[in-house]
């Protein structure tokens, strides 16, 4: 399956994603990520009604990043065209570039702002699927995309949110303190509808925005991951951990939010926590579906 896009890709100083989007290094951490949520949340579609599934065409994935869930669909469903769509040329590109490694003909990439208008038809989809954009859609922009995800969406069809709750609750105080400063962030930039930037700030409010948006039969899966030093996550978790927080901290700065030397002591402080013995963590995030009637 493919669709024409006109639209083009922002400057990185333009671009909503808190991160820069153009970044191998954010790829990679995407790469693992993905396929890690995946993995815990227990299949592409868990979940969801087999016989719903049975019936599907046509899905697509919003920010899909490198492009995992797609190829994994794709590769499980040959029978469904998979579409993906990402602001980042970069991800876009490699992504397409594994779907023909991989023979998927039935997934397609294309670069595309979502939070822009999205160039597709009314109806075209049978599911619509959005993982981890916390730091791609600040508030306002919420309902304006719920809209637009339920327009492409056919009749009886699904809508899946997956956010998280949390970076992960440990023994690191550490990785706490980080996580506390990234909260702050996020509010800060306007990307969270945290009261108090002490969590993501965004698991709470979509239930109201997707009934809202007339999304009916709203349902909610929580997912626990534990990555304590002695599961086999872990080493995902500490690259994505390594990862974020390299990347956040001249961020951290620029905000006044600490010092460059503050952030540098406590992201090496956390790389130590994180090999600690007795170093323990869970991950929170949460499935949320509904269906267009």
């Amino acid at each position: 399956m493919s669709y024409d896009s006109n639209n083009q890709q922002q400057p990185a100083s333009e671009a909503s994603y808190i991160f820069d989007s153009e970044s191998a290094g954010e790829m990679a951490r995407l790469m693992h990520q993905g396929q890690l949520l995946t993995r815990t949340m227990g299949g592409v579609f868990a979940g969801i009604d087999e016989a719903d599934v049975e019936q599907w065409r046509q899905v697509i994935d919003l920010g899909c990043g490198p492009g995992d869930w797609v190829l994994d669909v794709a590769f499980e469903y040959p029978t469904v065209e998979v579409a993906g769509v990402d602001i980042s040329r970069i991800m876009v590109d490699y992504a397409n570039a594994r779907a023909r490694t991989q023979q998927l003909v039935n997934a397609s990439f294309e670069v595309m702002d979502i939070r822009e208008p999205l160039d597709f038809p009314d109806e075209t989809f049978d599911m619509v699927n959005a993982r981890y954009l916390f730091a791609v859609l600040r508030g306002e922009e919420w309902t304006t995309f719920l809209k637009e995800c339920m327009r492409i969406l056919r009749p009886g069809g699904i809508l899946r949110l997956t956010e998280p709750i949390d970076l992960g609750l440990s023994s690191s105080p550490a990785l706490e303190r980080l996580s506390s400063w990234f909260f702050r962030l996020l509010k800060q930039n306007g990307y969270c509808f945290s009261a108090d930037a002490t969590s993501v700030g965004l698991t709470h409010k979509l239930p109201r925005l997707l009934r809202e948006v007339g999304c009916q039969n709203i349902q909610q899966t929580g997912h626990c991951l534990d990555f304590s030093g002695d599961t086999d996550a872990w080493k995902a978790l500490y690259r994505d951990l390594e990862v974020i927080f390299t990347t956040a901290q001249p961020l951290f700065v620029k905000a006044g939010i600490a010092t460059a030397e503050e952030a540098a002591e406590q992201y090496q402080q956390m790389l130590i926590e994180l090999h600690a013995d007795d170093f323990c963590a869970v991950w929170h995030y949460v499935s949320m579906y509904g269906r267009k009637l």
